[in-house]
């Protein structure tokens, strides 16, 4: 393919000569002029291993160059890479001038053009980018439509300065966030000999997937240095304790616990990370992310109460009661948060859970729940079906074979909260899959 590549930057830099070694006609735009020189004289105009030989060979080969201005090139482009920066300004907010300088020059070269060109944001923003502000600025200085004239995609790049050739070369998948079909085909086309999963989602999921892998990377960096620091207070190793963090992959390196859903509870995981607080406090250590994940766990709980009167359900019918399926356990079970506040709030409503059965309850477990829930006996039921023939609104806290069954006989007739995915939904569409909206 014919590639257009805006921007010379550690992205646009690795790009254009990784997919001219790959065989494709590559043109580099970049405003520096410096940098157009370098390029052109077989230099990379950043420092990157590996970039010179193939910068070198691009050029050598003659299908790789560098040129100031790109409006000329658009024509006899098939693609338009945007690897622009987009840098912070003071309030934080991304400066978008690059993207909509090159949008510009994108669109006024597809005015006289007849071919089908497909505009690629390659630079990290936040949902709604590529939609309302890239395409709007293509679409009025080409005097064509996205979707018609040219087509519009997200194609989030995951190199990491020093490794940036084989992340290229080597991805963990290849991300594809398409306004239509035609303009995924066309980026798809791009990566047919890269051996990589391609994953082709909305504009706005590509989008925001770089954003959240970025924080979820900080994330784990930040953590890690708490988890140093309060080692270092008990003069214990804690690189070794994080190797062993590391060696679990079947729930701390995996994808269990990164799906969004309800708040957690049990019996472990509130008592542990309040252990782990208090004990930091006591030595003298401050771990403001380990100090924010209760209190965002509450939050979390504020939202379900807000989404669940959304549902404008006259009553509604609370199903799970356990802080997951398969459990009688109360302990901390957020759901019992989630009802206290619908409580207090005057809704009315009905619980079941066929893993709770109080009238066979003892012990603490039993007292915990009364203390917590002094009404409990007025709201549960242990008739499933009476449950959801009084309420017009379900909030369901878990999953459960009982559940999916009881909820499919609905046809879609109620609307569903269905926390432990985190969305609202039919009855009927209980068992569709997460990843429904992704096509490899």
């Amino acid at each position: 393919m014919r590639i257009l590549v805006w921007g010379l930057g550690y992205v646009g830099t690795v790009v254009s000569a990784c997919f001219a070694e790959m065989g494709h006609e590559v043109v580099g735009v970049e405003t520096n002029i410096e940098k157009v020189k370098a390029f052109n004289e077989g230099r990379s105009p950043i420092v990157e291993p590996e970039l010179d030989d193939l910068i070198a060979s691009g050029i050598k080969k003659g299908n790789l160059k560098a040129v100031n201005k790109g409006k000329e090139y658009v024509a006899w482009a098939d693609v338009s890479l945007i690897c622009v920066g987009t840098p912070s300004a003071p309030d934080g907010s991304p400066v978008m001038t690059y993207i909509e300088s090159a949008a510009r020059e994108i669109g006024e070269g597809l005015r006289d053009s007849n071919k089908y060109h497909v505009v690629v944001l390659r630079s990290t923003v936040f949902p709604g980018v590529s939609r309302n502000l890239l395409a709007k600025i293509v679409e009025k200085y080409s005097h064509s439509k996205a979707g018609e004239g040219f087509g519009i995609a997200i194609n989030p790049e995951f190199l990491r300065e020093t490794t940036a050739v084989r992340d290229f070369y080597e991805p963990p998948y290849t991300v594809i966030g398409e306004l239509d079909a035609a303009s995924g085909d066309m980026v798809a086309g791009l990566y047919e000999s890269i051996k990589a999963p391609i994953y082709r989602v909305g504009l706005e999921e590509a989008e925001l997937l770089k954003v959240i892998n970025n924080s979820f990377h900080a994330l784990k960096v930040g953590f890690a240095n708490e988890i140093g620091r309060i080692g270092d207070a008990l003069g214990l190793d804690s690189r070794a304790i994080m190797q062993l963090v590391c060696a679990d992959n079947k729930l701390n390196i995996s994808p269990k616990y990164l799906m969004p859903g309800f708040a957690f509870g049990g019996s472990c995981l509130p008592k542990d990370l309040r252990s782990l607080m208090y004990n930091a406090r006591r030595l003298g250590v401050e771990a403001p992310i380990v100090d924010s994940i209760l209190p965002s766990n509450t939050l979390h709980i504020e939202a379900a109460r807000i989404k669940a009167h959304e549902l404008k359900a006259k009553k509604i019918a609370i199903l799970g009661l356990s802080f997951k399926g398969g459990t009688d356990d109360l302990r901390e079970s957020p759901i019992i948060a989630l009802i206290r506040e619908l409580w207090r709030d005057g809704m009315p409503m009905m619980v079941y859970d066929p893993d709770v059965q109080i009238e066979k309850m003892l012990g603490s477990n039993l007292e915990y729940l009364e203390r917590q829930l002094p009404q409990i006996h007025q709201l549960v039921s242990s008739d499933l079906n009476q449950v959801l023939k009084e309420c017009d609104g379900i909030v369901l806290s878990k999953q459960h074979p009982v559940f999916s069954t009881a909820l499919q006989s609905l046809n879609g007739r109620l609307p569903v909260l269905d926390l432990s995915r985190w969305e609202v939904h039919s009855a009927a569409a209980i068992e569709k899959p997460v990843l429904s909206q992704i096509a490899a």
